[in-house]
Parts: structure tokens; C-alpha cells; sequence
């Protein structure tokens, strides 16, 4: 009677830590969990302007051309790197890309204004430039998108990579991705 008491003892036991293993791994398709261990949709936001809402010209070629700040929650457990892209999605059908970073922090949970740092790699944009160029448009309102990617690895392209280098090698890598949209037209 003892052993049988023990052997289900065991299964009980063992039962419980398979199921811990499998709802804390960053392969159990059945639960989303962030870093610190809530569940939550990974989110992207400024506090300068509202999804869908007009970026300030302070952020633009008509001012001072700075990045925005931006702050992102519910990056997913099992995320290696974050990857940052906006781009212009009315300016042409491949869209004009501003802004490609890479192997962000994905302990991070913001991006200052006007972000510089040697700690994170940087994209070549469409004007030509590492960093961040901002919305330019020549006619019209257009839509700046900025997406976040957590993805499970960290590149190993170099500082200056385009966006279709980092699209490419973040295939297959991407966790989770979140989106904001800004509205600019020059006055």
C-alpha cells in the first residue's frame, strides 16, 4: 500500500512539473507569457502622438528631425532582440523606409527622443543615412508606420544593414509584433 501511495505521489508530483515546463517554455504554443510572466499583447506607443494620430512637425524634415520617443509592454518571454522599422507606406508600393534598428534590448521597455547609442544596431535608411530620417512627404498626408518585431535571436548583420537584410533574417524569428501609425503632411 506504501508504494502505491508513493508511486502516485510521484505522478502528481511529476504530472505538476511537466506542466510548469510546458507553460513557461517559449514553445508551448498555448500560452503567451511576457518577460516578468504576465500574459499580454506586446503594444507600441509614443508618448509625442496617438496611433493614427498627426506626428508633431518637431519629428519631421520641417523642424528638428528628431526620432520620437516610443514605448513598447508585454515584450514575449523567449525574445532575444527587438527589431524597430518605420517606413512611409504612401510614398511608393515598397514603401521609403525612416528608421531601421536592430538587436534591441528586449529588456527595454522605451526609446527617447532623439535616440543615438552605440548599443544598438543601426539600419541604413532610404535617405541614405544610419538612424533615423523623419517623415518628408512631397505632397499629401501620409502614413508613417513603425513596427516592433520581438523576435528569438540576435542578428549578426552589421551597422548600416538595409531593411530587406534584417526582413530577410528575421524570418522564421519573429515571436510577436506590434504596430503604431502617425499622420504627417507638410503645411
Amino acid at each position: 500500500m506504501r508504494s502505491l501511495f508513493l508511486f502516485i505521489a510521484f505522478l502528481i508530483v511529476a504530472g505538476a512539473a511537466l506542466t510548469i515546463y510546458y507553460v513557461n517554455s517559449p514553445y508551448f504554443k498555448g500560452t503567451k507569457r511576457t518577460m516578468f510572466g504576465q500574459a499580454e499583447d506586446m503594444t507600441l506607443a509614443s508618448p509625442a502622438f496617438n496611433n493614427n494620430g498627426n506626428i508633431p512637425a518637431k519629428y519631421t524634415c520641417d523642424a528638428e528631425n528628431q526620432s520620437p520617443p516610443l514605448t513598447f509592454n508585454g515584450v514575449p518571454y523567449g525574445s532575444k532582440s527587438l527589431v524597430l522599422i518605420v517606413e512611409d507606406r504612401d510614398s511608393n508600393p515598397s514603401g521609403f523606409t525612416h528608421w531601421v534598428m536592430f538587436n534591441i534590448n528586449p529588456y527595454t521597455n522605451e526609446i527617447p527622443e532623439n535616440f543615438i547609442s552605440d548599443n544598438v544596431a543601426m539600419g541604413v535608411n532610404d535617405f541614405g543615412q544610419d538612424g533615423y530620417g523623419g517623415p518628408c512627404p512631397q505632397s499629401g498626408t501620409h502614413r508613417y508606420v513603425f513596427k516592433l518585431y520581438a523576435i528569438n535571436t540576435i542578428l549578426l548583420l552589421q551597422r548600416g544593414a538595409t531593411k530587406a537584410q534584417v526582413l530577410s533574417d528575421i524570418g522564421g524569428h519573429v515571436i510577436e509584433e506590434a504596430e503604431l501609425t502617425g499622420l504627417y503632411k507638410r503645411q
